[in-house]
Order: structure tokens, then sequence, then C-alpha cells
């Protein structure tokens, strides 16, 4: 036992994954042992150009990291054609509502090129919740920030609109 966790500790492959997230925003607070946590419960994938990662509609269970690659956020428009929402790059996430509530994808998420992915399911997190709270404590708080961020920008542009437009 002892000897499989000293190789898994000081596998090339964990300790990149660890650096990598730990420089996001998201995790910068985790100490060694609880990156270490948290590492175990991501699911990396590879996706291929044009690969559909999910679906505007479908019901959202992770929340998704990006190492590297391009993703585009797409939401059906009035004719039913895509319209660009946004392009995210290496080191952003998305998907983080999935984390909060077990509702409908507001946009369709494609790999623009090959992308690789570290996805964490509500379930996985919901399990850190309970055996390593600080880990669930610091996420949630990141992301109560980020959604107050966004909910504060939205609050302006809607502000500048003229009321007639309503």
């Amino acid at each position: 036992m002892l000897k499989s966790l000293k190789r898994w500790l000081t596998d090339p492959a964990f300790s990149r994954k660890k650096q990598f997230l730990h420089s996001l925003e998201l995790f910068s607070d985790l100490k060694g042992g609880e990156m270490g946590a948290l590492v175990h419960a991501l699911h990396a994938r590879t996706y291929r150009p044009g690969e559909v990662i999910f679906v505007e509609g479908d019901i959202g269970r992770a929340l998704f990291i990006m190492e590297s690659g391009k993703v585009e956020l797409t939401r059906a428009g009035a004719d039913g054609k895509p319209v660009l929402l946004y392009t995210l790059k290496p080191g952003e996430f998305f998907g983080e509502m999935a984390l909060l509530e077990s509702l409908p994808r507001s946009a369709t998420a494609t790999a623009v090129e090959t992308t690789r992915l570290h996805l964490l399911y509500r379930t996985k997190l919901d399990a850190l919740l309970h055996s390593e709270p600080r880990i669930g404590v610091s996420i949630m708080s990141h992301l109560a920030r980020l959604l107050s961020a966004r909910l504060r920008r939205v609050s302006g542009e809607l502000a500048g609109v003229p009321a007639s437009r309503g």
C-alpha cells in the first residue's frame, strides 16, 4: 500500500496535473493533500475537433476545466442556427452551474481543436464535501465570487440598455 502511494505521489503526470490545477484561481487556496484529493476526484478526457462536449438542454452533471485546446460555447438563435457566445482557452472552466443545480445546460459546448478537459462531477464534489469539507468550501466560495461578478457585469450591461428594449 505504501509503495503504491509513493509511486502515485511521485508520478510525473500526477505532479503536472496538480501544478496545473494549483495555477487556477478556482483551486489556488488548496494545500498539498487537498490538491491530491481533488486530482483523484477529476476525470480527464480528450475531445477531438468538432466533438460536442454537451448540448444545450442536457442536464448538467459536471464542471469542465480546460488544460489545453479550444472550446466554443454556442446557443441556438431565433432561426435555430448556433450563435457564438464565447470561445474558451486553456486555464478556463465552464459548466460550473452543474455543481450548484441540476438544470438543463444553457448552451452547447464544442471542441474546436484537440482539447484536454478535466471533469469534476457533482457526485465527486459532494463526496469531497463530506470527506474533505475545506476543498468543497473553497471551490464553492470561488464559484460564488465568480457568479457574483458575472451578475454584476450583466446587471451593468442591462442598466445601459434603453428601457424601450425591455
